[in-house]
């Protein structure tokens, strides 16, 4: 949402705070598009909840969000609430997200009181929010969320994998007309530059397979995972979590799910999906998980020269990673060539159990990526 304005923990005279349910969905999609969000389909914005594991263990007893009203009864604000599964030292963690948090102009005042509801609900652990905007960041700041402390969430890493459709959709903005015969000497020079300024990633002899669905092989590899990492903060990624993730994107056709086998059992997993820029034309795909077994990114680099080929064999112009592994002394640190800043820190949280909180204060606990939160529903 746009920038808050100072925190009021009661909504405005007149309105009404509330729990939201599914039959608001069309106010609250109408008051999404008013503001810019992309707006879901009614069975894909139903499915963040009903047919969320977390939230089906909770049997029902969970609000799907919160909803402010005017005095006419029409919704000038909302935010969902999600419930995730995670897991540390074989005990079970209950994490929440908000979603979608938006306010019309005259009642954002009052808005920091919905994601005031998502943070301090009882019995909830922990809150996560890995899609922080400059708009939001204040807000989360006043009600004590901390930076999470692996990654550089205010960065993204990128290699340009269709570099004449990639210089001429920037150019478009500026040269129009002149945007794709200009685009053919810009783009030389600038693969060129990234050919001779940095180091190139290597398969090696590992054989990275694409699949097209979450098979039992994901629940193998889930129970080796945290068996392996019993000290490590972990989203559940059972293939029944997976698939409820990430159906919609695999039913639109925008996943990518790469594997790395030994013999028949997983060693190493990532997840790409496709978010391009409308503002540039152009085509690009996210890494939003990786996962191996050992914790280590030897397995990562294998992945990514896969993923580079796929994405130049299809046409897509970028790929692209944000927030993690992008510090000093990783390998991405001189594999990827173009690097950017981004408006905010986007990954945020706020330990509501003190023994937890002590624990996650040891960058050790953390291995954070786009999979947490909400920055993939």
């Amino acid at each position: 949402m746009e920038p808050a304005l100072p925190y009021a923990r009661n909504p405005r005279r007149g309105a009404k705070l509330r729990e939201a349910s599914c039959e608001d969905y069309t106010q609250i999609a109408a008051l999404e598009s008013r503001h810019g969000l992309i707006v879901s389909s009614p069975e894909r914005w139903r499915d963040i909840w009903l047919t969320n594991p977390e939230y089906r263990n909770l049997q029902g007893c969970w609000p799907i969000g919160w909803v402010i009203e005017d005095e006419q009864g029409q919704i000038v604000a909302s935010i969902g609430n999600v419930p995730l599964q995670y897991e540390l030292a074989g005990r079970r963690i209950l994490a929440v997200s908000g979603h979608a948090w938006v306010a019309d102009l005259p009642y954002r005042s009052k808005a920091l009181s919905l994601l005031d509801r998502v943070i301090n609900q009882r019995d909830v652990d922990l809150y996560l929010n890995n899609s922080v905007n400059p708009e939001s960041a204040n807000a989360v700041s006043a009600l004590d969320c901390a930076r999470v402390p692996v990654g550089l969430w205010d960065e993204s890493a990128f290699w340009i994998t269709n570099y004449q459709g990639f210089i001429e959709g920037l150019l478009a903005t500026k040269a129009k007309g002149l945007a794709k015969p200009l685009s053919y000497p810009f783009s030389a020079a600038v693969f060129l530059t990234d050919r001779l300024t940095t180091k190139g990633l290597r398969s090696g002899d590992v054989e990275v397979k694409s699949v097209a669905a979450f098979d039992d092989r994901f629940d193998d590899f889930w129970a080796d995972l945290k068996r392996m990492n019993p000290h490590v903060l972990l989203a559940v990624r059972t293939r029944q979590v997976l698939e409820w993730r990430f159906r919609h994107a695999l039913l639109e056709n925008r996943l990518w799910i790469a594997t790395v086998a030994d013999n028949t059992r997983l060693a190493a997993y990532a997840i790409f999906d496709r978010h391009d820029s409308s503002a540039f034309g152009l085509t690009r795909m996210l890494l939003v998980d990786f996962q191996s077994l050992d914790g280590s990114t030897a397995l990562l680099e294998p992945v990514l020269c896969w993923a580079l080929r796929k994405c130049r064999n299809e046409g897509m112009h970028v790929l692209q990673i944000i927030g993690r592994w992008l510090e000093k002394g990783e390998f991405i640190e001189t594999a990827a060539p173009h690097r950017r800043k981004l408006e905010s820190w986007r990954f945020v949280y706020r330990a509501n159990n003190p023994r937890l909180a002590e624990t996650l204060r040891d960058p050790r606990t953390w291995a954070p990526s786009l999979f947490d939160g909400d920055a993939t529903l």
